[in-house]
C-alpha cells in the first residue's frame, strides 16, 4: 500500500523480474507513480554484501578437516590411500589380513601378514598352524630376501622373476607350475570386495576398518562351511 494516500501498487509483479530485485530501489520498481522516500532508504541499507570467495568454495565434504586421514593412511601417485593384504587357502578362503599404509611396497608387508595367520589344527591339537607349505605371489614379490626368509620359515617361495632380475633365486620350473592357481588369491579379493563398506575407507580409527574386514572375512568362511 501507498503509505501517502494509500494507493495500492500496481503492476509490482511485471516489474520484478529476480529475486535481488525486491532490494532494488522504488523508483525502479514503480516507474510511473511517486518515488517512496522511506522505502528508498530502506532498500539502500539492506544492500547485499559481496560474497567471499572461501564461502563459495565450502561443501560439506570441505568442511571435513580429516578428510582421508588417519592411521595407516600414505600418499601414493594417485593419491593417499590404504593397502590390504589377503592371504588365502586353496579354496580362496582368507586366512591372514593385514592393513598398512599404502606408501611401502608389498614385499615389505609380506612378513606381518604371515604374522597374522593362526589356523587351528584339525586332528592334532596344540599351537595353531602359522605358516602354510607354500606361498604363491605375482612377479610384485620378486625379491631374494623374500625367498630366503620364506625359505627359512619352512615355506616354499612360488614367486616368478622379472625379465630384468637376471641373478633370482628359487626358479624351479616344475615348481613354478603352481603359480597358475594364484587366481584363487584374487577370487578372495573379488569375495572382501564385493562388501562395498570395504572398498573406500570411511572410518577414520584403522581398529574399526580392520573389524569391518574381519567380519566380511568371517561371513566368507561360513558361507564356505554352509556349502
Amino acid at each position: 500500500m501507498d503509505s501517502e494516500d494509500g494507493r495500492a501498487l500496481e503492476r509490482v509483479a511485471s516489474a520484478v523480474r529476480q529475486f535481488d530485485d525486491v532490494l532494488a530501489s522504488s523508483v525502479g520498481v514503480v516507474e510511473d507513480r511517486c518515488s517512496f522516500e522511506p522505502l528508498a532508504r530502506v532498500s539502500v541499507g539492506a544492500e547485499r554484501t559481496r560474497t567471499d570467495p572461501v564461502e563459495r568454495m565450502l561443501h560439506r565434504r570441505s568442511l571435513r578437516p580429516g578428510k582421508k586421514g588417519g592411521p595407516c593412511v600414505g600418499p601414493t601417485k594417485r593419491g593417499k590411500g590404504t593397502k590390504l593384504m589377503v592371504l588365502g587357502d586353496g579354496a580362496s578362503t582368507p586366512l591372514g589380513i593385514h592393513v598398512d599404509s599404502a606408501s611401502p611396497a608389498e614385499v615389505t608387508l609380506v612378513d606381518k601378514t604371515l604374522d597374522s595367520v593362526s589356523v587351528a589344527r584339525a586332528h592334532h591339537p596344540g599351537r595353531p598352524r602359522k605358516y602354510p607349505d607354500r606361498l604363491i605371489g605375482d612377479r610384485g614379490y620378486d625379491s631374494n630376501t623374500l625367498r630366503e626368509s620364506l625359505a627359512r620359515r619352512g615355506i616354499e617361495p612360488i614367486i616368478p622373476k622379472r625379465r630384468n632380475n637376471t641373478i633370482a633365486t628359487h626358479q624351479d620350473g616344475r615348481k613354478l607350475r603352481r603359480y597358475k592357481r594364484r587366481w584363487k588369491i584374487e577370487r578372495t579379493h573379488s569375495w572382501l570386495f564385493n562388501f562395498r563398506r570395504l572398498v573406500v575407507r570411511y572410518e577414520h580409527s584403522v581398529d574399526n576398518y580392520l573389524g569391518l574386514i574381519h567380519m566380511a572375512c568371517a561371513i566368507i568362511t561360513l558361507r564356505a562351511v554352509m556349502k
